[in-house]
């Protein structure tokens, strides 16, 4: 299995969204949330943007005022993350138009679902964007 975990988190540290694939209990998602968020949130841009952390590979960007951040395997290529995390941000922005914290919070159904059609069991599974919003398109249309 390649990714753990996936996080989005604003400036503040505040997540607004978690999903994991693996199973850890609510008071060690808290806790490992906290590590990351504050170790990530207090490095500069000159820094790069892998980090080691506990058993993970932490591996983070920031886009406006929202931090991705995925926790993968040590064995993990960094730059195909770096890749799943802008190919999920486009795929956001496609469907919000300029993707920000209000859409993730307002639309939080949304974005699991984008990353369900992405992700699968910490493996990624498609890589399309047309494919990745075709249901979702299809959801709006029904409503």
């Amino acid at each position: 299995m390649g990714i753990r975990f996936i996080l989005m988190v604003n400036k503040q540290g505040q997540t607004r969204l978690a999903q994991y694939y693996e199973y850890l209990t609510l008071e060690e998602r808290r806790a490992l949330e906290g590590e990351i968020v504050r170790k990530c949130l207090a490095r500069n841009e000159q820094q790069c943007s892998f980090i080691e952390h506990r058993n993970y590979k932490i591996v983070y960007r920031r886009y406006a005022s929202l931090f991705f951040l995925v926790g993968v395997d040590n064995e993990e290529n960094e730059l195909a993350i770096l890749e799943f995390i802008h190919l999920l941000v486009e795929t956001m922005d496609r469907h919000f138009g300029n993707v920000c914290e209000l859409d993730i919070m307002f639309h939080l159904e949304k974005a699991h679902f984008m990353l369900e059609e992405m992700v699968m069991n910490g493996c990624i599974v498609e890589t399309s964007k047309t494919n990745i919003l075709a249901p979702i398109q299809l959801m709006d249309k029904a409503s």
